[in-house]
């Protein structure tokens, strides 16, 4: 990662740099399968929705300039679901195979797992994303499944792997409440 890179909280007044990053994606990408660009008010939106869980939701700048960003939600709305999360990061091309990837998600783990969390899912998009992939090998993430072909973008059906991050393997009993769903 470059020394000139700060990870840190993101706050409201990022989101115009955050919704870009993610509209590149979602208008000549296949990491989400979004396909009309929120807008800065709409990622507002988001950041307040996974803040109000107490998760994290944090960027990676460089140079005074978002690069990328990642956060935890909840996986499922339901309340058996508390202890469970799903990861997204989102990096600007320009900073790809920098590291920044990897340095959110090394920081959205610990701070899940210290909300006394158990398990974090990642859905990758389209078997194409092998940058991803391997990021989430590489943090201990494991394959658990596939959805084949349940997306449709860019002219083409599309697959979502899934993996899964065990936040505290061998753990019994959760001893935190988890996330307050329902």
């Amino acid at each position: 990662m470059p020394t000139d890179t700060l990870i840190r909280d993101a706050r409201p007044a990022d989101m115009d740099a955050v919704a870009a990053v993610y509209s590149r994606e979602v208008l000549e990408g296949t990491a989400t399968f979004e396909e009309k660009p929120p807008s800065p008010a709409a990622m507002a939106e988001r950041l307040a929705a996974v803040r109000r869980y107490g998760l994290p939701w944090l960027v990676a700048e460089v140079d005074g300039r978002v690069a990328a960003y990642g956060y935890a939600a909840p996986f499922r709305a339901r309340a058996a679901y508390r202890y469970a999360v799903e990861s997204s990061i989102y990096v600007d091309p320009t900073f790809q195979g920098r590291g920044l990837g990897g340095a959110l998600m090394d920081r959205i783990i610990v701070h899940c797992r210290a909300m006394g969390l158990r398990q974090m899912i990642a859905a990758v998009s389209n078997s194409e994303s092998r940058a991803s992939f391997l990021l989430h090998e590489k943090l201990g993430f494991r394959p658990v499944g596939v959805y084949e072909r349940v997306g449709w973008k860019m002219g083409r059906w599309l697959d979502v792997i899934l993996l899964q991050l065990d936040l505290d393997p061998g753990g019994g009993a959760p001893d935190a409440l988890g996330l307050d769903l329902e």
